[in-house]
């Protein structure tokens, strides 16, 4: 089933109907979201949640482990998991307890101290990614913009380097993709402060002549870059793409960040440490906190010390990076619990087998129905892509999307128990999700496939 052979008459009829069955199981969601629209921009608390396959968005009653109920009291297995944020499971045991006793028992959320868990995570990151040297934000969206800074100010160059159609949150220089006639801004930047063409570069993922194109300028501070391409689907590096990528930076005078935010996925020290890079800073958030806002940096050795040693960079006064609450005793109390009890090494090993399971039920779903389809697997995190074979950069990726067949999907799973993030196919586990909600997963996805083949 392809965009031109699909019968999209019969693509339509069926999201239609499951539009109405979202309705009909959800008017509390619909009655909170009328209710609240007349003082929340979009009608959603961030503009984001508007994103929705249904007319309005589902409202969260409780969570707990790999469960969601919303306000209606269905009750979802999740796979969305917060967008990797709850990549822990909502509300781990040991993260809720080590929640309790800073911020209830000892008390003191934020006090503009540190406290003995700031330095007890820096060492598990360290260990566990091979940078030595960390400091923490409230968001990995903050956490590029500082090193992009940094790196700036220790190279004394201009321009930054991404892959089109990647994404590291809202920062300004990463919204530039390729085009026919050259770089330009990506569709739905919405008013940037400057033209992105004049302080970044882009090239393709698995480009890496192009890469040496781009880098031979002399004038790229930092190439920021996700070591598997994630929020555009997921594309896997090519054999011998990362390390061309390491030695070209090298050559380049050019740091090398790895954003792994989302890639934390492939293992308890993500690509990085799956794969044997040696990035000159990691960057990540998200789920490290067991969905406790974070976010955290982490620079090798040597760029720490030309970092502190350069008397030009005001790095605790004007140049402070995250705000008063970035570092705080309540976040980092979060991370050290679910670092060194939730996500383990041992619960990424359950949580990427599992993947597998799903991985090959989705083959086997692409196989029956001959659907030109790939899926593809990132340790905890897999996904299907309307595509074969399968992308291998970002731009590739994106033009393979269908919105109209990824609502269909996405709502036929939610009216029957399964809850996906609404900007992936993406499916990812938690130490609490079993081979039972990954056997229901595929079982509703290969309903929802029956009825598109009519």
């Amino acid at each position: 089933m392809t965009a031109t052979t699909m019968d999209r008459t019969r693509l339509g009829q069926l999201l239609a109907r499951e539009r109405g069955e979202f309705v009909r199981r959800t008017p509390e969601s619909r009655r909170l979201h009328e209710a609240a629209a007349p003082h929340l921009l979009g009608g959603v608390p961030m503009t984001w949640m508007a994103k929705s396959a249904g007319p309005y968005p589902l409202y969260l009653d409780s969570a707990r482990g790999a469960r969601v109920t919303d306000a209606d009291g269905n009750r979802y297995v999740d796979f969305c998991l917060g967008d990797t944020g709850a990549m822990a499971g909502h509300s781990p045991a040991a993260t809720v307890e080590a929640v309790e006793r800073r911020y209830g028992r000892l008390g003191g959320a934020t006090a503009m101290m540190p406290t003995e868990d700031a330095g007890a995570v820096a060492g598990i990151l360290a260990e566990r990614f091979g940078v030595a040297e960390w400091s923490f934000s409230l968001s990995a969206t903050d956490a590029n913009r500082w090193v992009l800074r940094l790196a700036r100010a220790v190279t004394g160059r201009p321009r930054v380097l991404v892959n089109s159609f990647s994404y590291h949150g809202s920062v300004d220089e990463s919204f530039i993709v390729t085009g026919a006639d050259g770089p330009r801004a990506r569709p739905g930047n919405v008013g940037p402060a400057y033209d992105v063409t004049e302080t970044s570069r882009v090239v393709e993922f698995n480009d890496l002549a192009g890469l040496e194109r781009e880098l031979a300028a002399g004038d790229v501070a930092a190439v920021l870059m996700e070591p598997a391409l994630t929020n555009m689907g997921i594309v896997l590096p090519e054999p011998g793409y990362l390390a061309g990528v390491r030695e070209l930076t090298r050559a380049a005078g050019t740091l090398l960040i790895n954003d792994e935010t989302h890639t934390f996925s492939a293992g308890p020290g993500g690509c990085t440490a799956a794969w044997g890079l040696e990035p000159d800073v990691v960057t990540l958030g998200k789920a490290i906190a067991g969905g406790i806002p974070i976010g955290a940096y982490g620079l090798s050795a040597e760029l720490a010390d030309r970092i502190w040693s350069d008397p030009e960079a005001d790095l605790v006064d004007t140049g402070g990076v995250g705000g008063t609450l970035a570092g705080n005793a309540l976040s980092l109390a979060a991370a050290r619990a679910t670092l060194e009890r939730v996500l383990t090494p041992e619960a990424f090993a359950g949580m990427t087998a599992l993947s597998g399971e799903y991985t090959a039920g989705v083959q086997g779903l692409i196989d029956r129905f001959a659907l030109p389809w790939t899926v593809t697997q990132l340790g905890a995190r897999s996904e299907y892509r309307f595509a074969s074979p399968a992308p291998r950069n970002g731009t590739e990726s994106y033009l393979a999307t269908d919105a109209e067949l990824e609502d269909y999907l996405h709502l036929f799973l939610l009216n029957r128990g399964i809850f996906l993030t609404p900007f992936h196919n993406m499916a990812l586990m938690c130490p609490e999700t079993s081979s039972a909600d990954v056997e229901l997963h595929l079982e509703v996805l290969g309903a929802a496939l029956a009825d598109l083949a009519g």
